[in-house]
This record gives C-alpha cells, sequence and structure tokens, in this order.
C-alpha cells in the first residue's frame, strides 16, 4: 500500500470485497481494554503514542524502499534502451545488435521482475502497520469516543478498515486501477521489454517481420498474464495472514 497504495493492491478490490463481506457477517468487533473495564497502566497512552509513530516511521521506510526499487528499474530500463539505440546505429541493426540485446534484455526484464516483487511485499509490510494503526485508532477512541466526528481515517483492521485508511477508498471498481498503481505501471513496462526481447529474438531468426511481430505481442501478452497472476495469488495469500481484531461491523462495510 503506500505509494504503493497498493499495493494496490484493486481486480483487487473486488478480491478484497467478496471475502470482506463475508468476514464482516460472521463477526462482531471485539471489545477493548479500555471499555471492558480492566485496569490499565496509567502510561498507556504514552505507549501508544510511542508506537504510533513507530508504525509511522516504518511505513516511510518503506515507501522509500519502494521508490528506489522503481527508479533503479526505470533508470536501467533507459539507459538500456539508449544503449540498444547506439549498437544499432552503429552496427546498422547487423550481427553485433542481435548478438547484445538478448545479453541486455533479460537482465532488465530480471530487474522488473524482482522490483515487483519487492514492492509488492513492501505493500503488506505496508498493510500492516496500516492494520496497527488502525488498531490504535481504536484504542485512542475508546479513551475519548467524543472525538470520532474529527477523525477521517478508520478505526477498525479489517480488509476495509485498512483499505479506508490506506487509500480512502475502500471499493475502487475501476478495472483499471491495478494499472494506476506503482507495481503495476512496472509490470506494463516489463512486460513490454519481454515482448521486445521475444520480437528481436524473431528477427534475429530471420522470420520475419509479421512473425516478430506476433511474437512479440504474444510474449507482452503472456508477461502480463503471469503478473496479474502473480499479484492475485499474493494479494489472496497476504489479506489470509491479516487477522482483524476490531472487524468493521456490517452497517459500516
Amino acid at each position: 500500500m503506500g505509494q504503493n497504495e497498493t499495493c494496490a493492491v484493486d481486480s483487487h478490490s473486488d478480491v478484497f470485497d467478496r471475502e470482506s463481506s463475508t468476514r464482516a457477517s460472521t463477526h462482531t468487533p471485539a471489545p477493548g481494554v479500555f471499555t471492558s473495564g480492566a485496569e490499565t497502566s496509567p502510561h498507556a497512552l504514552t505507549i501508544l503514542t510511542t508506537e504510533h509513530w513507530s508504525l509511522l516511521a516504518s511505513r516511510s521506510m518503506g515507501y522509500s524502499e519502494a521508490m528506489s526499487r522503481a527508479s533503479l528499474f526505470i533508470a536501467a530500463l533507459s539507459g538500456a534502451v539508449v544503449s540498444l539505440a547506439l549498437v544499432a546505429q552503429a552496427t546498422d541493426f547487423g550481427d553485433g545488435f542481435f548478438a547484445f540485446a538478448p545479453v541486455l534484455l533479460p537482465v532488465v526484464f530480471f530487474l522488473g521482475v524482482t522490483t515487483i516483487a519487492r514492492i509488492g511485499q513492501v505493500n503488506f509490510e505496508d498493510s500492516v502497520w496500516v492494520q496497527g494503526l488502525n488498531r490504535l485508532r481504536h484504542a485512542y477512541l475508546e479513551l475519548a469516543p467524543e472525538l470520532e466526528p474529527y477523525f477521517v481515517t478508520s478505526r477498525y483492521d479489517d480488509d476495509t478498515g485498512v483499505l479506508m485508511t490506506a487509500i480512502a477508498r475502500p471499493r475502487v471498481r475501476s478495472p483499471l486501477q491495478v494499472f494506476v498503481a506503482l507495481p503495476g505501471v512496472i509490470a506494463v513496462l516489463d512486460a513490454v521489454v519481454a515482448g521486445a526481447f521475444a520480437g528481436i529474438a524473431a528477427l534475429a531468426l530471420d522470420l520475419g517481420t509479421a512473425a516478430s511481430l506476433t511474437l512479440g505481442a504474444l510474449a507482452f501478452l503472456l508477461a502480463m498474464a503471469g503478473f496479474v497472476a502473480y499479484g492475485l495469488r499474493t494479494i489472496a495469500a497476504y489479506r489470509r495472514s491479516l487477522t482483524p481484531r476490531f472487524p468493521t461491523p456490517p452497517a459500516d462495510a
């Protein structure tokens, strides 16, 4: 989540909606420490505030790493395009170009794959930090329930609550939302790299322009399908590992 707005995390939103609606109907918010009558430490508010700032710092570090990894990939891709253009000009698209491109493009593609995987991990980590912040907000409102009208983020730690805090739009319906988030942008660029590699390889084998374009488009589509399948599978796995303690009431879901 984060820039990673995870991410985000949407087709993702359809997965969120289906499972969260089921879970919301079978859970009711558990009583908190401050509303259950249990004795609490006089330092509870200080401890909660310290944890709050710790989670915010963790989110900030995740943003920084995600942006650094994305910048590294974009820089490598830009350098590869410039290098291929120079080699193509120097060799007039001769044997040197067809020997150079199959070496360079797989490296860029590998970097893109690892970038997508790592940003996905950062998005999951960010969802954990957001879940923690929502729990802390729940505690704050137990201490001072009269302040609830002034909060714009959620006090619940299930899927709906996490998305409401992270992106303020828990039900993004557009199927194109996935391509707005950073992992989706990088996935498209990396799929283009896969298509370019396949097309250049076909040209090197003298398969003709039409066949090269066809193979390039096919490689692009296969790469995109792989990225989408990976994203859906990992998001589902991440969601299963998040256990809500204060789920959104059905009336607010």
